[in-house]
């Protein structure tokens, strides 16, 4: 453990911290989930999946789970429920959950794909947030970590209801920052990049498919954006969402974080 001007600094999480994921049995939200618990953390999640939700439940006994879709405020609040029962109480929330939305000119996406876009990507985020922040405010203080995208930064042609949503993200972390902070609870989101894993495959195969190209043509345009010219792993992510929670990141609010290879743009 080092020490600077009288600090003392470390690099885990408070023991027992209890934090609530959302979307965290798959994806990012399954290696958050899984670099907190090896860590210390004590936590209650969602997700939409069965199977998802049944394999958390076998790795990880002893940690809640509740099956929610975030932009239903009545399984929002059942979620809530659930975790302060089995937590006792809340100090961080990591608003994770999020769908790609459709790929397509703007005159080509339905309405109904832009509102179930928005109703997760950003809707969701508000109505854990509503939920988790009287908890945190109980607690003492603590955090909350709100994921946004590369796409909440650069603009997303094509894909304007995601980039739509993170960029909703972006100000809601920035005006709950500046509403929490004097409660001792920090806010920041995450942005990141072109992250390996299903979701991007289906968007680059999406994309190629409109114009006409092949997936490694489009995957390879992808990663030209990006100045380290690779994707970043859900572990990435999740050694941010570490740091944020942690007592190393605990003067750290109000900040848009990237997590991308510097994409450069989109």
């Amino acid at each position: 453990m080092a020490q600077l001007a009288g600090k003392k600094w470390v690099d885990g999480l408070k023991p027992g911290l209890r934090v609530v994921v959302s979307a965290g049995a798959s994806g990012i939200g399954r290696a958050i989930s899984d670099m907190l618990i090896q860590h210390g953390a004590r936590l209650h999640i969602c997700d939409v999946a069965d199977n998802f939700l049944a394999d958390f439940k076998q790795a990880h006994a002893g940690h809640g789970v509740t099956k929610c879709d975030v932009s239903k405020e009545a399984e929002v609040a059942r979620f809530f429920a659930e975790a302060k029962a089995s937590l006792g109480g809340i100090d961080a929330l990591i608003n994770n959950a999020g769908i790609a939305g459709p790929t397509g000119g703007i005159d080509e996406i339905s309405v109904e794909d832009w509102k179930r876009c928005i109703d997760i990507d950003l809707t969701g985020q508000f109505l854990c947030a509503r939920l988790a922040v009287p908890e945190i405010k109980a607690a003492g203080g603590g955090a909350i970590v709100n994921m946004s995208s590369a796409a909440g930064k650069h603009g997303y042609a094509f894909r304007t209801p995601y980039a739509a949503a993170k960029f909703g993200v972006v100000g809601f972390t920035q005006s709950l920052a500046k509403e929490l902070g004097p409660s001792n609870i920090r806010v920041n989101a995450i942005l990141p990049g072109i992250v390996e894993g299903p979701r991007i495959e289906g968007v680059i195969k999406a994309r190629a498919e409109q114009l006409g190209i092949s997936y490694a043509a489009m995957e390879k345009e992808y990663l030209s954006k990006v100045s380290l010219r690779r994707m970043v792993s859900p572990h990435d992510v999740a050694a941010m969402v570490l740091f944020l929670l942690s007592p190393m990141g605990e003067n750290i609010s109000g900040q848009s974080l990237s997590v991308d290879g510097n994409v450069e743009t989109l």
